[in-house]
């Protein structure tokens, strides 16, 4: 990605802060690139035709495809039934669930409502909208947004296998409290989290390393931030091991 694509990106920070979206278009314009280039029905060419954007047009905020295989093993690990995924953007790692795990149900919290209408737009494309959800909200408001998946979807005490967390930063920690105070994970559910390296989850680096051996462990895996080379990062994957 050349130094303009990163000065567009810088730029566009702060809406994405606020809004969830980097503020030149880009994400709607990658669901239009997507419907474009892609077979319909194949996620697979679906996820190669959001690299080829996010590569080629404007770099996209998603886990990628090299941090992305990580992803993928660890969903094959855990060999879901029920996933949560905190923060879809445009769908992409949401998409790589479904292919890495095709009896899963996976339900997507976002807190923006236009990037859920992206996301729904490539996962119909793609023909994967009957198994990924996108509930509209966050983990911190209040308790509106757990309720309605416990209420609606299925999410009872030990019934989530995985958890994807790539949302606020800000939020890791605390959003990984409440899903354990409404203790919808069981011994052996995995929890991965991205960019805990850059931009950086020091607080729940800090507890993930705290909790070592008694209620998670985890494995910190070394890689660089999506569709580049030269910024390191880290991708948290952790088994829970039970309250103790």
């Amino acid at each position: 990605m050349g130094i303009r694509s990163w000065a567009r990106l810088a730029a566009g920070m702060p809406s994405f802060i606020r809004t969830g979206q980097i503020g030149d278009g880009r994400e709607a314009a990658c669901a239009a690139y997507v419907e474009a280039s892609a077979r319909p029905g194949d996620i697979g060419d679906a996820l190669a035709a959001i690299d080829s954007f996010a590569y080629e047009q404007s770099m996209l905020i998603n886990i990628g495809d090299k941090k992305g295989t990580l992803l993928d093993a660890a969903v094959r690990r855990a060999d879901p039934g029920l996933v949560l995924e905190l923060g879809t953007y445009c769908g992409y790692s949401a998409l790589r669930i479904a292919a890495a795990a095709p009896s899963a149900r996976i339900y997507s919290v976002e807190f923006s409502a236009a990037n859920a209408d992206v996301a729904r737009r490539i996962w119909a494309h793609a023909g994967a909208a009957d198994r990924i959800t996108c509930v509209v909200g966050t983990l911190g408001d209040d308790g509106r947004t757990a309720d309605t998946l416990a209420r609606d979807h299925g999410f009872t005490d030990g019934a989530v296998d995985l958890v994807f967390i790539d949302h606020d930063k800000r939020a890791y920690l605390s959003d990984l409290r409440t899903i354990l105070m409404r203790n919808w994970l069981h011994q052996g559910s995995i929890v991965v989290a991205d960019n805990v390296g850059i931009p950086g989850a020091p607080a729940y680096r800090a507890y993930m390393r705290g909790s070592e051996g008694t209620v998670w462990h985890t494995i910190e895996h070394r890689t660089h931030v999506e569709y580049q080379r030269l910024l390191p990062d880290l991708v948290l994957e952790s088994e829970y091991l039970g309250q103790r």
